[in-house]
């Protein structure tokens, strides 16, 4: 038997969907400030300090987009 299950979803006017839009742009570009902020940061560390914190120089970018997205 066969179910058929309507939601109702009001429709938003155009200034809520503009707030989302400003909303979802400002998470995102947060989001990158962070990333390049962690870059630039870890980046800056010499070798030695990289080495002491458990850190390699190829793992900045995964470790900067873990930081500003969540998990890989």
């Amino acid at each position: 038997m066969a179910f058929v299950t309507e939601t109702y979803r009001p429709k938003l006017s155009l200034r809520d969907r503009a707030a989302e839009m400003i909303k979802s742009y400002r998470e995102r570009a947060e989001q990158r400030r962070i990333f390049r902020q962690t870059v630039s940061e870890l980046q800056g560390l010499s070798a030695r300090e990289l080495s002491d914190i458990g850190i390699h120089y190829s793992m900045i970018e995964s470790i900067a987009h873990e930081s500003a997205y969540g998990t890989n």
